[in-house]
């Protein structure tokens, strides 16, 4: 669940350059299910969305000679 809030806002406060992204890739036409009684999202999606949050955090931490291709 995601609560579309972010607590970036404590950080903008001190002047510090704070940004979001989401890991959830979805087609409109066909995972349109946001806010409904049947809301969900594929298994495959998931997984893909943690394998994109994990190699984006991999490369912002990194040294650039050892980011992840």
């Amino acid at each position: 669940m995601s609560t579309g809030a972010t607590d970036s806002r404590f950080f903008r406060e001190k002047d510090v350059p704070s940004y979001g992204v989401s890991g959830l890739f979805l087609d409109p036409s066909v995972d349109a299910r946001a806010h409904g009684r049947d809301e969900r999202m594929r298994i495959q999606s998931y997984y893909e969305g943690q394998e994109f949050l994990w190699r984006l955090t991999k490369a912002l931490t990194s040294d650039a000679r050892n980011a992840v291709p």
